[in-house]
Order: structure tokens, then sequence, then C-alpha cells
């Protein structure tokens, strides 16, 4: 079961004391979240300012930066709209990236989503898919690189409690049916119950500052290390129980 650390996010600095933002910093938290026990990472390259970013530069700076750091260890990026609103646009900076991540996620409710895989997929880019709800998991069961992707993200919205996680989390299942391997989590609220539902299903997860800014038992996480600490700590526990 799969614990991929999600560092930052779409966070802008000052969102978080320890947040990573300077591919330097960003290189720094990959080696942490790894000795910790993340097996995967899954990153939001950011410009000068902070700001999500696709622009070959952002990206091959800090690309490069984690591969040094953690040789060896899947490295991926987003693709989210927020970052480049216009599908066309995406797809050329996809295009021209220099470094290449060895997956990229695509959000299948957004714009241009199979224009994007596309892409991706063109230049050797494993494409994970996205899926934050029902009409996202429409579009890409109707998509025809539904099964060239790596993986299915099932993404669960903030403020759902223990219950409402479960019961989300049975719909979109049920609606994804069978396919590539899933990953499950969630935001805020719905962080911790959509973990530790997911390694009892056998599913792999992630955890990090982009999703959560609290540890199990509601103090502030320090830092991403320590969210990772956490997972794996549900994870032996959940290994225990089986």
């Amino acid at each position: 079961m799969l614990i991929k650390a999600c560092p930052t996010g779409p966070r802008r600095p000052g969102d978080h004391p320890a947040l990573p933002c300077t591919p330097e910093d960003v290189a720094r938290d990959a080696a942490a979240v790894v000795a910790a026990g993340a097996g995967a990472l899954h990153l939001h390259p950011k410009d000068a300012s902070g700001t999500d970013s696709l622009h070959p530069a952002d990206v091959a700076a800090v690309v490069s930066a984690v591969r040094a750091a953690v040789p060896g260890v899947p490295v991926g990026i987003t693709t989210g709209a927020w970052a480049l609103p216009d599908p066309g646009e995406r797809v050329a900076a996809v295009r021209a990236w220099t470094e290449l991540p060895d997956f990229a996620s695509v959000n299948w409710h957004e714009d241009g989503a199979d224009d994007v895989a596309a892409a991706l997929l063109d230049r050797g880019v494993q494409v994970e898919a996205g899926l934050w709800h029902l009409e996202g998991v429409a579009a890409w069961q109707a998509s025809p690189y539904r099964d060239r992707c790596l993986r299915v993200l099932l993404e669960l919205p903030d403020g759902l409690d223990e219950a409402g996680t479960e019961t989300e989390a049975g719909r979109l299942l049920a609606a994804v049916g069978e396919g590539p391997p899933v990953l499950l989590h969630g935001e805020g609220t719905s962080c911790w119950p959509a973990l530790g539902l997911a390694l009892r299903r056998g599913l792999d997860t992630r955890i990090g500052l982009e999703d959560v800014l609290h540890l199990p038992d509601g103090s502030p996480a320090p830092d991403n290390a320590m969210l990772v600490r956490a997972a794996t700590a549900v994870r032996a526990a959940v290994g225990t129980d089986g």
C-alpha cells in the first residue's frame, strides 16, 4: 500500500511555517518524507512568488532538485488548471518541459483533460486521473485514455466527517469500478478518515501539508515528515489488525 507525500499543493508561502516552496526546500523536504516512509512524491512546481506554475523552468528546477535528493523515488507533478487555465497553454507547457516527471495528475473535470493527458503520454509521462466527483468519473470513463492511466486519484473534499467520508468514498469507488489502481485520499476533515479507509481496503493513499495541517489527534502538524510518520503508523496498525 503506497503512501505518497504531497508536501505543498497550491498553498502559498506563509500558509504553514514548514511549507517548502523553493526547489531547494522541496528537495530537503523530499528527503525527510522518504526517510519517514513515503514511496512517491506529488509536487506542485512554483514560480518565484510561490504560485503554482507549469512553466518549463519552474518544473525543471523542482523535479531535478528532488531527483538529486531522492534518486529512484517516483516524482509526479500536478497539471491543475488553476496553474494555467487555458487548456491549449497547458498542453504547450507540457510539450515544452525539459525535465520530465515520472507521472502527472490530470483532473478530468477540467476543460482539456484529454488533450493534456495525450500530451503527457506522447512525452512518456504516466498519467494519474484526478477524480473529485461523479461528474469527473463520468468524463474519465468516456476518455480514450482511460485505460492508459497509471492510477486513479479519488479526492474527497474537506467538510466530511468520518461517516460522510466513507459514504462518498463508497460512491466514487463503485462508480470507478474495475480499472487502474486507486489512490484514495481526502482533504481537511476527510483526510485522516480517508487515509485509514484506504489502508483498510488495501488501496494506495497520500498525506502532506497539501491535504491537511493537523495530525490524527487534532494537534497541529509540525511538518510533512511528521505527517508521513503518522500515516505509516496507521498503515502498521492496519497490518497488525489484519
